[in-house]
């Protein structure tokens, strides 16, 4: 949903189209997306958030990332049914309800304008729910604080849509939440996708606020995800990282699931084989 919101405020600003270095990119990576290839983690041995420790123990944390249509909420719903685990998804119903003002409908009247409150709206919500105490071991979410500074609060500003002070604003909110508070994680796992297959997907299943998603939205999705949590760029991944090939079908990722879950959950920290 996220993604879509933001695909409809570039596309009204005419930057919609891939530059040639992304052409490029999704062609060299386009045989290694859809050949057969193993699970693997990225690990980032120096800590990057400095957030401040927890005073009592808090359950493991685990963030699941990836484009529209990879997979994500069928990830979430397999994990769910473990006892030990806590899912949240992305949480519209708060970005729909202000104190009775619908943020989401702010931002549809004027892109620019309600841009930056919206990214705050994100951000904060975000940052409560991965802050949030549990009785559950595992909190699994539905994308992180991290990839709305890193990804989507990205792709906004290079789009045009967050000025430079408003980015300045933007980082430096970001910065002090994760100087003053517990946003850390113990593990991403990165559902890695073809574009051109999610673009299928979402096509297949006609969801109403996915048909002005273009494919060329979707590798510019691909793209930011692909320079974070394999390339560090703009900033190193803040947990290990487990790349699951997402262009599979539903039996053969639910059989990733299975032979992984022992990591996906913290209990085992290497892979199957």
């Amino acid at each position: 949903m996220l993604g879509t919101l933001l695909l409809l405020s570039i596309a009204r600003r005419g930057h919609t189209t891939v530059s040639s270095s992304l052409k490029y990119e999704i062609r060299r990576q386009k045989h290694s997306l859809i050949s057969d290839w193993k699970p693997y983690l990225i690990y980032n041995p120096k800590k990057m958030y400095k957030s401040r420790k927890s005073e009592v123990p808090r359950p493991y944390r685990v963030s699941v990332e990836g484009n529209i249509g990879s997979g994500k909420s069928t990830f979430l719903s397999y994990f769910e049914r473990f006892s030990e685990v806590e899912i949240y998804l992305e949480p519209l119903d708060r970005w729909r309800d202000v104190q009775g003002y619908n943020v989401l409908d702010l931002l549809y009247s004027d892109l620019t304008k309600w841009n930056l409150t919206f990214q705050h709206m994100v951000q904060l919500s975000r940052v409560n729910i991965q802050t949030s105490t549990s009785s559950k071991t595992v909190q699994m979410f539905e994308r992180s604080v991290q990839n709305n500074r890193y990804c989507f609060g990205e792709m906004a500003y290079k789009g045009g849509l967050l000025s430079d002070v408003e980015y300045t604003i933007f980082d430096k909110w970001y910065s002090w939440v994760s100087d003053n508070t517990d946003i850390g994680l113990d593990l991403i796992v990165y559902l890695r996708s073809n574009p051109e297959k999610v673009y299928q997907r979402l096509l297949q299943r006609s969801r109403k606020e996915e048909l002005s998603v273009s494919l060329e939205y979707l590798q510019q999705v691909h793209e930011a995800h692909e320079k974070w949590l394999l390339h560090g760029i703009p900033a190193k991944a803040p947990a290990p990282v487990l790349v699951l090939d997402a262009n599979s079908n539903l039996d053969a990722m639910y059989r990733q699931y299975e032979l992984n879950q022992e990591v996906i959950l913290g209990t085992r920290k290497k892979l199957s084989n």
